[in-house]
């Protein structure tokens, strides 16, 4: 039964999955896939919430986390649902850029 749908980056599913007696799939997965610790991820989430964009969702948050764009094509599929225009792209990239 699910219970709450919430995206999640892979952070945050490494924590979850720690305790899991069958994880080794899952763990060689997010070691491979997996850039940021949890608390880096959560550090650059918060930078990206503090920009007050309107147009960026929890989902879209999670992708960049995960997938730390470098470039404008990059961002613009993360947001493939929301036309950004330059000088938001260019936000997004100076705070991942850190990262």
């Amino acid at each position: 039964m699910i219970l709450d749908l919430k995206p999640l980056n892979l952070a945050e599913v490494k924590e979850l999955v720690k305790d899991l007696e069958n994880k080794d799939e899952i763990s060689d997965y997010l070691k491979k896939f997996g850039k940021l610790s949890k608390n880096d991820a959560e550090k650059l989430s918060g930078e990206l919430r503090e920009l007050d964009n309107l147009k960026i969702k929890e989902s879209h948050l999670v992708k960049i986390v995960d997938l730390l764009p470098t470039d404008n094509s990059s961002v613009n599929k993360i947001f493939n649902d929301v036309s950004l225009d330059e000088k938001e792209i260019k936000e997004i990239l100076e705070i991942v850029r850190r990262y």
